[in-house]
Formats: C-alpha cells, structure tokens, sequence
C-alpha cells in the first residue's frame, strides 16, 4: 500500500506538469515516500477545519515542488478537487507555480523563494514553545501541543539564510520542529557535488540539531527518524533522506533534466509501466482515495482538543478566554479607549523633542504592557533601535515565557521567523534594524506584503542625520524600495504623536504589513488640534492651512520642522503657504480622490523635503514642482555638516520655494 500511495502523489504531479506544459516534476516524484510517512502516519490536522489552531504546521521550503502539496492536500481531503490540479499554473487557478498562503485549502505560508520556508518553519515552531510555555498547565491540560514539519531541498540549504534561522532554532531548543531534508545532489545546473560539498551533518550537530539519515524510499525507515524526532523534545531534528530525483523516471531520473520540465508522453508512459500504474492522467483507484483520506481521523484528533478546550475553560477560565482572544487576533476590548488615553497623555508631558526611535520605545512601553502577544527585538542593535520595552522580559532558551527576542545579527532570518511566528498565530511579532540594513530583509519583507499577514518592521537610522557612520550605513533609497512594494505601509513620523499613530496603525493592521522609519537625531514637538490628530491615520493631512496659498510645503519625518520653520518666514515676506505632514506615502495614496485633492490641490506648486531619495514623490508632483531629496550617496561627517551640503537647510527650502513662486 505504501508503494501505491506515493505513486498517486508521484502521477497526480507528473500529470499536472505535463498538462500544464510547465513545473518541477522531479522533487514531487522523489520525496513521495517521506510524504506517505508524515502525511498519513503522523501529521495531526483536520482536513475539514484547516485553520483548526493545535493542527501540526507543515511548510513545503522546496516550494518549486509544489505539486507534491497539491497533490497532498486533494488526496487527504482538503478543498481541492481533481479540476483544481488539471488547472495547474494557470490563470485564477487554486494551484499556482509556488504555493500561495490560503488556509482554506490547507496551505500554510508562500513558499517558492530556497530557505524562507525553512525560515517561517522555525518562526512557527519558536510561536508554539511560547504560546506553550505560557498556557500549558500539565501533560493532560496542554491546549498548545503540536509540531512543525517542513520539507527542503538543496537550494535551501545553500541559501544564507538556512544558516541564520537553523543557528537560532539549536540555541533555542525547538524540539518540536522536524525537517525533511531531500537530499538528491540535483539543482537545476546539474549534480551539486562541484558547487555544494557541505558535511551537513557536522554542520547541524554544531548548531545543535538531532540528526538522522534516513533511506528516502523506505517509508519504514522514515517512520523510525520520525518516532526518534518525537522523543527528542530538547533539540530539532534534521532527517536527511537520501532520494533520487524522479524516481521512477526510467531516463530522466536521477538527472536534472527532471528538475523543472514535464517529462513528455514518451517518458510518463515509460515510467507507468516502471512503477506499475495502469492508470489513466489523473485517475486515482477509489481504495487508494479511500485510504488517503484523513477527514475521519482529522475531525477525531480536533474534537478531542475541543473537549480539552472545555475543561481547560473550566479549570483555568481566565487564561481560557486570552488564549481564544489571541487565536481569534481580537484587540482586549478596552482597546481603543486605552490608546486615545495614551495620546492625550503624551501630549501633555514635557520634553517632548526626542528621536523617533526613542517615541518608539514610549510607545512600545504602552504596547507590551496592554499586549502580552506583541513579542519581538532587534538584530542585535536593542539599545540603537530601542526595541526593548519596561514591559519586556527576555526570551531566551531557558525561558520561553519572555517577550524580547535576541534575533542576533540575523536581518533575513528575523524577518523570515516573523513572518512564521504571524503565519502560526497569536502572537504579534515585531523586529528592528537599521533602514539601511532592510536590504538584508528585503525578500522576507515582500513576502509579507505578498501574503497579507500584518507584520511589523523597525528601521531606525533613516537618512543622512545619522552622520559619522558614513554612506556605508545611511541609507539613501531604502524607502523607495519599500514604498514601491504592494500592499505595505511605510510611516516615518515626525515627532512621537505621529509614532503612537504609526504603532497603532501597524498593530489594528489585518491584512498590510508595516515599517516604523525612525529617526536617529532629536525632532522637535509639533503641536496639533484634535482634528489634525484624526488624520493622522490617513497619511498625509495639513498642519497649516492659509486661504490663497501660493504654495504647498510636504515634508516626512525629520524635515517637518524645516518646512513649518521655513513657512513661518515666507509668512512674515508676505507669501501665504499651506503645510502638510506626510507621515505614510503610501497610506495617502490609499485615500479617496476627494481627500488628497482638499490637502493637495493638483494644480498649486509644490515643494516637497526629504532626506532620501526623491523617486517616491512623483506621483504627487508636477513637472514644475520641487522635490529636495537626496539622489546621491552620502559621506562620513557630523549630521548638521551633513545636511547643510546635500540642502536639508530652512535657508535652502526658502530659496527654492521663493523660485518656485517666480515660475
């Protein structure tokens, strides 16, 4: 039974590769044995509840091969009919190239770019030890208690950020995380052996992983490494499974000609008659559907946690009924009227000209304290980006109750972790670097915005103003990068009232994720009326408005004081300007045409301050406007010789808006 169980995975991949003319038949073909060992002895999930919270998590890392999860989730039971894989690759279809985040149908995370899925893997293994330590009460009352898998390939591994996101799961211990290696020697330029000669074995026992090699044809072999990974509570396990790639393939297996090409009718029908399946394209026998499908056990493992819920409820109601409010992802209900408090608090306390970065850590001693899932740290730079809260406590391996994460130098595998840790839900992840430093993160932080899940990012060090650390480290067209990035939100504030609005922005988010990019020098306090502080959220609104205007100033973050300063002394030349705060570029956008045109006029003059790079502006200026930014690299020098040479100066802005009036 074993046999025919793989070759249905192995067939439904072959025949929708080659229907759809395009796809990665090999891994799907040589990691189906380890497939019938996880997905039908051991993993827990309930195909007609898939968003079930205590199921086991499983992330398909080597995503090119995602015919083998298609194939998987139509077999066990999932929404995901036969008509689903025929249509394979094509346009509005369920089954993309690479899988794509949808619960509904079983799939965990977007996959497809090698190491990030490992990397969300961990992310969730590191959520499930947190949300264990602190909600479990013993072995018979353990509401958080599963694993999670992931399968992963060459590419992975040889992926830098493989190494960032395995070193953290050793230090951590995360016992619960089990990974498939399918280690066939194949990538796409051919056998690896003149490219990739690691002793992956040596290389995960130094970071403190189980390892185990495994036959990844014998299914009874893969069992035993599974039993073994179980028992070993204290350590990940790695099980690397020596497989062939193709297997079955009578004269592609083996070689990478089977990699990322459909194998042709000639080959298909060669390997039927190899594997011993008559069938026809996409017929499965009604007992090999029948012994596939999980919707019986799944529905029997989900209704037992269910009951355990119950009487978890009645021994421990309080801790019952916060566990349901951070599955569920609801704000606590005095939500709101706490974070109006909190605003109305901050503007009447004094010494209130501070960095961004330092309004942040104020906001964050807010945030922690009234959101116990609201977890997370820095790369290594806590103390610049002031990541760490009076309501933190340290996570550390000993203690996985903590809230602040030491991510170490690990930019890419922070993010890609955080991602995991949103993706397992209930907890609220955030993690913090330099702007300049984004470049490291920057595919994990698409993938985000290409899933929609809410995730939070601290960039701090946002331009020039950081001064002597030089052009290696202030950074220039970051922001650019990001605000050209669908579906994210990108907020660098002006003062900590603008902070606060960021925060809370980034935290009631549902569907967007978030950047914080945050100054390193002190801003001064701008004062605002209530109704200015209701605009906030929609990204840009007018501090100053004068009736005939013959100018529109627009500034973010750190050059809203020279634009309000530089305002103030065409005023008293007797020229009329209306001043806008520009917190999120990309939140303004979003905006009704009605709106943007009563804070912009589209035909007034505009002179826009930025200390980066100008690109972003165009969609708001015109070809006679002016846009001072910075389209250069900077130099190594003390902030305010900085800004006066690249013209971040009141006397530069008046010059250039007095020309622009002249036009």
């Amino acid at each position: 039974m074993h046999k025919d169980l793989a070759n249905a995975i192995r067939f439904l991949s072959i025949d929708a590769v080659q229907a759809a003319k395009s796809g990665h038949p090999g891994m799907p073909m040589g990691m189906a044995d380890i497939a019938v060992a996880l997905w039908k002895y051991n993993l827990k999930h309930n195909p007609k509840n898939p968003t079930w919270f205590n199921r086991d998590r499983f992330v398909l890392s080597n995503g090119h091969g995602s015919m083998l999860l298609y194939s998987l989730l139509h077999l066990t039971g999932y929404n995901l009919s036969i008509n689903d894989l025929k249509n394979f690759r094509q346009l509005g279809s369920k089954t993309p190239g690479h899988p794509e985040l949808d619960l509904n149908i079983g799939i965990e995370t977007t996959t497809g770019p090698l190491g990030q899925g490992l990397g969300n893997a961990v992310g969730m293994a590191l959520a499930e030890k947190m949300l264990a330590a602190r909600f479990n009460k013993s072995e018979d009352l353990s509401p958080i208690d599963h694993h999670t898998y992931t399968f992963l390939g060459d590419g992975c591994l040889m992926e830098g950020i493989s190494h960032e996101v395995c070193s953290f799961a050793g230090t951590h211990g995360l016992g619960k995380l089990i990974c498939f290696y399918d280690q066939n020697g194949i990538s796409i330029d051919g056998e690896i052996s003149d490219w990739f000669t690691d002793n992956t074995v040596q290389r995960f026992e130094s970071y403190n992983w189980q390892v185990i090699e495994v036959d990844g044809h014998d299914v009874e072999q893969i069992l035993e490494a599974i039993k073994a990974a179980k028992s070993n509570l204290t350590q990940p396990t790695l099980i690397c499974c020596k497989t062939i790639i193709g297997f079955g393939s009578p004269n592609k297996g083996g070689t990478s000609s089977i990699h990322g090409s459909p194998l042709g009718d000639d080959e298909i029908q060669s390997t039927r008659a190899q594997l011993g399946w008559p069938h026809s394209p996409f017929e499965i026998p009604e007992s090999i559907n029948s012994e596939w499908n999980m919707c019986n056990e799944g529905e029997q493992v989900n209704a037992q946690w269910d009951e355990l819920m119950i009487q978890y409820a009645h021994s421990h109601p309080a801790e019952h009924a916060e566990l349901e409010r951070l599955i569920l992802g609801n704000l606590p209900e005095d939500y709101s009227q706490s974070f109006d408090a909190f605003v109305a608090q901050l503007r009447t306390e004094e010494n209130k000209d501070i960095a961004t970065r330092k309004a942040s850590e104020i906001c964050l001693n807010f945030f922690c304290q009234k959101l116990p899932e609201l977890t997370g740290g820095s790369a290594d730079l806590k103390g610049s980006n002031n990541t760490f809260s009076k309501a933190s406590t340290d996570l550390l391996p000993t203690n996985p109750r903590g809230n602040h994460i030491f991510w170490g130098v690990r930019e890419f595998g922070m993010t890609a972790m955080m991602n995991g840790m949103l993706l397992h839900g209930g907890l609220k992840p955030y993690g913090g670097t330099f702007l300049v430093f984004m470049d490291y993160a920057r595919n994990a932080v698409r993938l985000a915005a290409l899933m929609g899940i809410p995730n939070i990012f601290v960039y701090t060090h946002d331009s020039i103003g950081l001064g002597e650390d030089g052009p290696t480290h202030q950074p220039v067209e970051h922001l650019v990068t990001l605000r050209a990035t669908p579906n994210l939100h990108n907020w660098r504030p002006a003062d900590i009232i603008e902070t606060a609005v960021a925060w809370n922005e980034s935290i009631t988010s549902k569907s967007t994720p978030h950047s914080l990019i945050l100054s390193r020098q002190n801003l001064p306090f701008v004062e605002r009326t209530d109704e200015q502080i209701g605009s906030i959220h929609r990204g840009g609104y007018t501090l100053s408005h004068d009736e005939g205007a013959q100018l529109t100033l627009i500034a973010s973050g750190s050059e809203l004081q020279l634009i309000l300063s530089a305002a103030a002394e065409l005023a008293t030349a007797g020229i009329k300007t209306n001043v806008v705060s520009m917190p999120c570029l990309d939140k303004f956008y979003s905006q009704s045409e009605a709106y943007r045109h009563s804070i912009i006029k589209p035909s007034s003059p505009k002179l826009i301050v930025e200390a980066l790079h100008s690109a972003s502006w165009h969609g708001l200026a015109n070809l006679d406007d002016v846009v001072i930014g910075i389209d250069t690299f900077g130099e190594s020098a003390p902030a305010s010789d900085l800004m006066n040479k690249f013209g971040f100066t009141v006397e530069n802005v008046l010059a250039e808006a007095k020309k622009l009036i002249k036009q």
